[in-house]
């Protein structure tokens, strides 16, 4: 749902894709395409929320900000699997931060990097582009491959997909996303989206 909170109310447009029992409060500013999906919660109650465009924020994540001191800021085509936590800290362009990931409060990671599952980024600390950081907490592990680089953009436009099909903005006869063997090559006209001409 969509909730007011002190005369200020969640923006963005019909781009945006919100699953209905995803919970956005407050101030809180959705960019471009970007999407709040199941049970998600992105509470801007005492500090505020920005997040860039074809952002995902996935089911069960939650995003929340620090009383008076911290807010939320988040850029574009940025990652937050299931179940994740992002606190009060600021996340660049093109960031990974994996299924139940924590994100701690006045943390800053830098465009270009991928944060592993399961892992702790402690409060104040600083990741370096173009790295990826596992552990609790995290450390550096080794320098990104342009490869792994480009594949963060390619979740981010993964889930710009997902959203059309979801608002029914582009139709499938089957279901695209499937093993290739069960439903036919990619060249199959019937995997290919009947768009609404947006």
């Amino acid at each position: 749902m969509i909730y007011e909170f002190l005369g200020r109310s969640p923006q963005f447009d019909e781009t945006v894709f919100v699953a209905p029992s995803a919970d956005i409060i407050g101030d809180v500013v959705l960019g471009e395409e970007s999407s709040v999906w199941f049970n998600a919660t992105v509470r801007g109650d005492v500090n505020f929320i920005r997040i860039g465009d074809r952002t995902n924020i996935q089911d069960n994540a939650c995003v929340h900000v620090m009383h008076k001191t911290g807010p939320t800021v988040i850029g574009n085509d940025v990652t937050i699997g299931h179940n994740a936590m992002v606190h009060g800290c600021t996340v660049g362009d093109r960031v990974l931060i994996g299924i139940h990931a924590t994100v701690l409060d006045e943390a800053v990671i830098e465009s270009d990097v991928i944060v592993a599952a399961g892992s702790l980024v402690p409060p104040g600390k600083r990741l370096e582009s173009g790295y990826m950081y596992m552990g609790s907490p995290v450390k550096q592990v080794r320098k990104l491959s342009d490869e792994e680089i480009a594949s963060i953009r390619g979740y981010a436009t993964n889930y710009v997909s997902y959203i059309r099909a979801y608002q029914r903005r582009d139709t499938y006869e089957v279901n695209p996303w499937y093993d290739v063997g069960d439903v036919g090559s990619a060249g199959d006209k019937s995997a290919a989206p009947s768009r609404d001409g947006s």
